[in-house]
């Protein structure tokens, strides 16, 4: 618990710097690069005072020149803080759109091409995918948690497929992240960080001219999601596939 309070203290004391700083700095100028670089250091510092160590696996395949959808699993709060800075250069994701309806936090979202998204509405669920294509258009990344929300023992959830229309659509290169570790570190209803090991696995990129179909595509980044984790979290993927085929010859 001392160690979550470290995190959410220092959190608190950077607020007021990044607002002094940060927040004019961003609004004079129009760019949110210089509040970014703060909001990353401050995100990789806090989780860092818990105790927690990260390793990275796979992050020269990474080439910062070009724009990536990274896909990840999602088993966490802390997936966001460890992982986010990890990127090398700066990535936008999805939030929650009512955090946009403040002045001043929604301002600075759409500065920095954050995308809002409605979860319970398909339409937004649209309007999202073609808010997130603008910005990758722009040389930003897209960071997403596939599974819409957090896994409870570690094993994936089924994929939220608005991620895959957009990749197919916008040709954007994929990659594959498997997060390991903060399923014990804060796993789900959870308040308290303890200290532990968390590995992040940035799998090989997928290329558009590799994508196929949307499902073909989400079938492989599911496998290689999957082939990641620990053995006692990995699914068989041969039998959700068998089932998938005898639910599609059923239907026809």
């Amino acid at each position: 618990m001392i160690r979550t309070l470290m995190m959410l203290g220092f959190w608190a004391a950077a607020l007021p710097v990044a607002a002094l700083l940060g927040f004019p700095w961003t609004f004079l100028t129009g760019r949110v690069d210089f509040l970014y670089r703060m909001a990353m250091w401050g995100a990789w510092t806090g989780v860092r005072l818990t105790g927690v160590q990260v390793e990275t696996v796979g992050l020269d395949r990474i080439d910062p020149r070009r724009s990536y959808i990274f896909m990840c699993n999602h088993v966490s709060n802390i997936d966001p803080p460890i992982v986010i800075p990890l990127i090398p250069s700066r990535t936008s994701v999805m939030v929650k759109n009512e955090l946009f309806k403040y002045p001043l936090l929604g301002k600075t979202m759409r500065l920095g091409s954050l995308v809002p998204v409605d979860r319970g509405n398909r339409d937004a669920g649209i309007a999202a995918v073609r808010e997130a294509s603008k910005a990758l258009r722009q040389g930003i990344n897209m960071t997403i948690f596939i599974e819409g929300k957090r896994s409870f023992d570690g094993k994936l959830l089924p994929f939220k497929k608005g991620p895959f229309y957009l990749a197919v659509e916008s040709g954007v290169p994929v990659v594959p992240v498997t997060i390991v570790g903060t399923h014990y570190v804060m796993p789900k209803k959870r308040f308290a960080v303890k200290r532990g090991l968390v590995k992040v696995i940035f799998h090989d990129v997928i290329e558009p001219e590799d994508f196929g179909t949307r499902d073909e595509l989400m079938a492989k980044v599911r496998e290689v999601i999957n082939s990641g984790l620990p053995p006692e979290y990995q699914q068989d993927l041969s039998k959700e596939v068998s089932e998938d085929r005898r639910g599609k010859t059923r239907s026809a």
